[in-house]
């Protein structure tokens, strides 16, 4: 094939591998796509494999078109294999086979929202306690238990919640057989289930999929993993691509030992290491390399490029959260104004909350911005439910607000009573609000329903004396106190829930910021700039528009320009993988998929100050970027008198970006300065440090504060909660 003369000497061998089992190891921008779609090519133009024998799996849509589009261009034919995502291939498996499982050819495939709906129905069936065994957080341990190739005979009873969690899992399968229905993660449980108790169908699939190629190995889960140990049978004619140093996924399932024990699990493979890259320049390339190398669960590879060294690193500490967001602005004006497209243009961060603030900078600049993998900040539902309680209290005949928040949080308010109430609404010629007032002291309702409405109109009344008496940010917290939202999102196992608390900590610091930049202002004021903002959000997201997404979000894309912002310590990498070896891995590995991103240019901010539900939160510099070669970088402060209030324009209209005067405007690389390194201190580099002490027992260094013999700690025992300890009395030990 003449095509093979495009390719490098280690992307040549990995096409023309024959049979048997063969590992591609895909450094970030090596061409694994390129190599996959051409291996496909030559098996049938120059092998002579029938295109029905070859089966190749990716993890979206998306990939799949194209790689199928590079196959048919390279081919010239649409005679070509099935290209498709894991849960497509393993329908089509099952729409041939289920019945060998007791199901009609006919099933139908639930959603998320299907799911949630039958194990509501099944949660209340069986008398359990709603706010105990949340409906969606049910779903997401059965999903995670799918991943794991378990079903509900599989797992441990070994505790109460355990043993309730068993029987509604087992009553959630038992519903789905009678609806002759499969959830996603059943398609390939199943699959593998069909194949393990089936081995005449085992044997006939074997045989149509007689060549497999998996891409993003990394990001397979064990489910997944026993599927193509099944259908490689005897033949393992078995090519998987990945990365482990891309592996970022174990939230989701993902098990990283499944691309480094491949050649455990299949003796006699051929490795070929894919490390020269196209996309970045050399110096972003071994920036980051040199932090993903020091983990230890990872494969030995160097990439290296033909690229030229290109830019320094930009690393810059800025003062506050909000100074880094208007840095990032500011940066993006002045290489517009030499002429990047914005579309080039990406900036990341470690979870969704950290947006809010560069929504409102950019929107503030009429800056046109696209929002990846989330929902801007203030049309998010536990923003959105916070913001109606707020509007509720500032204006009771807001009956769009009353019907969103009467039942949420859940207070056995439903359907048929909001119906009740607004009949007497329309009857009685008054407001929704009014109405549920009347209906506490009639005989409209049932004695069981007046008093659940009765406790929320009580709740609204001791909520407006606090709007009457208290600041924004106390009445802010009241609500979400009060309402016992934020507990119920703080007890439930569902991780989204613990992303919806980081956004709700982010409503607080918006809260806060407006009031400090605004002394005088009112709740009326605050709800009408977020407005005013949430309007401003619908017209910004023109074709020529910068992108902003968490690291998570961003593998797979690349940029000229790339922006990370919050490199501290708790934030990325994460509190939560501190104590934790292997998550603190994929936190490094995440850090190197967001620098891979990069073309040209990268920039890497922190900020010394970041609001925290309204508390004022310092952190130490990510520890990843002292992992990173000083010359590779130039590091520094910002020295320009950047303000940290958007410009604000005459009648409140968003200007285009060519309005500006952006001349004046210089790039950040002529404005740092060198500044030295600081020494560390005794527990300067202890956050997430395990300690003991006599009394409170073992716990984690969260915070640390001043120095030498005035050094106090903050210390999160795990059974009585944060203690400020001054560390020359504390007599902690290192656990």
């Amino acid at each position: 094939m003449n095509n093979l003369e495009q390719l490098n000497r280690q992307q040549q061998l990995a096409v023309l591998h024959g049979e048997g089992p063969l590992l591609i190891l895909a450094g970030a921008g090596s061409g694994k796509t390129r190599v996959i779609t051409h291996r496909i090519a030559r098996l049938i133009l120059e092998e002579g494999v029938r295109h029905w024998n070859i089966l190749a799996v990716t993890f979206t849509n998306k990939a799949a078109r194209e790689m199928a589009e590079r196959v048919r261009f390279l081919m010239g034919s649409d005679d070509i294999p099935l290209i498709s995502t894991f849960h497509s291939a393993c329908g089509r498996i099952l729409r041939k086979d289920i019945a060998a499982l007791g199901y009609e050819s006919s099933f139908v495939i639930y959603d998320d929202k299907d799911s949630e709906r039958l194990l509501k129905d099944l949660i209340n069936n069986l008398n359990l306690d709603e706010k105990r065994f949340p409906a969606k957080a049910i779903g997401a341990r059965i999903d995670d238990c799918k991943n794991r190739g378990l079903l509900p005979d599989k797992l441990s009873e070994s505790e109460l919640w355990n043993r309730r969690f068993i029987e509604i899992y087992a009553a959630y399968q038992e519903s789905l057989r009678r609806c002759n229905a499969l959830d996603f993660g059943d398609l390939i449980l199943q699959t593998v289930r069909l194949f393990e108790h089936n081995p005449d169908l085992l044997a006939y699939w074997q045989n149509r999929f007689q060549w497999l190629l998996v891409d993003e190995y990394q990001d397979t889960n064990p489910a997944q993993y026993q599927l193509i140990r099944l259908l490689a049978g005897e033949r393992k004619n078995l090519c998987v691509v990945g990365d482990d140093d891309q592996s970022i996924y174990s939230w989701r399932g993902a098990d990283i030992r499944n691309i480094l024990e491949f050649e455990k699990d299949f003796p006699g493979v051929t490795v070929i290491r894919l490390e020269q890259n196209y996309r970045s320049t050399s110096t972003i390339l071994k920036a980051a390399g040199s932090v993903v190398s020091r983990n230890i669960g990872r494969k030995v590879k160097t990439l290296w490029t033909e690229n030229k060294d290109g830019e320094m690193i930009r690393l810059v500490t800025l003062e506050n959260d909000r100074l880094e967001a208007r840095f990032v602005i500011t940066e993006i004006q002045a290489l517009a104004q030499q002429g990047l497209d914005l579309t080039q243009i990406a900036v990341f961060y470690r979870t969704n909350a950290q947006s809010r603030l560069l929504e409102e900078a950019l929107t503030a600049e009429g800056i046109p911005y696209r929002l990846v993998g989330g929902v801007r900040f203030y049309s998010r539902m536990e923003i959105k439910d916070v913001l109606c309680y707020l509007r509720m209290l500032e204006n009771p005949a807001d009956e769009i607000s009353v019907k969103r928040i009467v039942n949420v949080p859940s207070r056995g308010i439903g359907a048929a009573t909001l119906e009740r109430v607004s009949e007497i609404s329309v009857t009685k010629q008054m407001t929704l609000h009014d109405a549920f007032e009347y209906a506490c002291s009639s005989e409209m309702l049932a004695s069981g329903t007046r008093k659940k409405v009765s406790a929320f109109v009580e709740l609204m009344r001791g909520l407006r004396v606090k709007a009457a008496t208290s600041t924004l940010s106390e009445l802010v917290k009241s609500v979400l106190n009060d309402t016992g939202y934020l507990m119920r999102l703080k007890e439930s196992h569902d991780p989204d829930d613990a992303e919806r608390v980081e956004n709700l900590a982010q409503l607080v610091s918006a809260v806060e910021e407006f009031s400090a930049a605004t002394p005088n202002a009112t709740l009326a004021d605050f709800l009408e700039q977020v407005a005013l903002v949430s309007d401003l959000d619908q017209g910004g997201t023109g074709a020529n528009a910068i992108t902003l997404m968490t690291l998570h979000s961003a593998k797979g894309l690349e940029f000229d320009t790339v922006f990370m912002v919050g490199m501290e310590d708790r934030l990325f990498p994460h509190i939560m993988t501190f104590d934790d070896r292997d998550g603190m891995e994929e936190e490094r590995r995440l850090c190197y998929v967001g620098m891979t991103r990069a073309r040209e240019r990268l920039y890497l901010l922190n900020a010394r100050r970041r609001m925290v539900f309204g508390m004022e939160q310092t952190n130490l510099p990510s520890r990843f970027l002292k992992e990173i070669p000083k010359e590779y970088i130039c590091k520094g402060t910002d020295k320009r008198n950047i303000s940290s209030q958007p410009h604000i324009r005459p009648s409140g209209t968003v200007s285009s970006l060519k309005s500006h005067n952006l001349a004046s405007v210089t790039p950040v690389a002529d404005e740092l300065v060198i500044v030295p390194e600081v020494s560390d201190d005794i527990c300067e580099n202890c956050i997430g440090l395990k300690v003991r002490h006599a009394k409170f027992g073992v716990g984690t260094i969260r915070k640390t504060e001043g120095h030498g013999d005035n050094q106090k700690v903050v210390v999160w025992f795990s059974e009585s909660g944060p203690k400020k300890l001054l560390v020359r009395y504390a007599g902690l030990e290192r656990v």
